[in-house]
């Protein structure tokens, strides 16, 4: 069992919170759902969901990371969670429950901390400038730097 989960708290519709995430999350398991809690693993990551009520919302100070190793992974984690939500800087959305996620890719780290730091701070100006990350772009400034 894993000693640290997220516990989420939902406005009444982890119902449709459930059916979204294990759409969009091919690796995905549904151990439990009633009207008020469910249970459900996204990629290995087990998460509590729990129909709270409107008295908590979701804010950035909280949100789940996707470690992208592909561009086509980037796109499509950024075009299913992005739908009906809220794209935002640097890798950062809010699905349509309006939880955080950064879907990022993972030769990002290896970019921002090398130990070129003209290349690294390189690769954080264009970082900056984007919404989705594109890894050709990073890679390029990252050269470029």
């Amino acid at each position: 069992m894993q000693k640290i989960t997220p516990f989420l708290w939902y406005n009444g519709n982890i119902e449709d919170a459930v059916a979204f995430y294990t759409t969009v999350f091919k690796n995905s398991k549904v151990f439990s759902l009633s009207s008020m809690s469910a249970v459900i693993e996204l990629e290995g990551q087990p998460l509590n969901l729990f129909n709270g009520g409107p008295m908590f919302q979701f804010t950035e100070a909280i949100s789940l990371f996707i470690n992208c190793e592909t561009q086509e992974e980037v796109d499509y984690y950024w075009q299913h969670l992005s739908a009906g939500g809220e794209e935002n800087r640097c890798g950062w959305l809010k699905d349509k429950f309006g939880l955080s996620w950064q879907v990022i890719p993972s030769v990002l780290t290896k970019l921002l901390y090398s130990p070129d730091r003209k290349k690294a701070d390189s690769t954080m100006r264009a970082m900056l400038k984007m919404r989705k990350l594109d890894i050709g772009l990073l890679q390029a400034a990252y050269e470029n730097g």
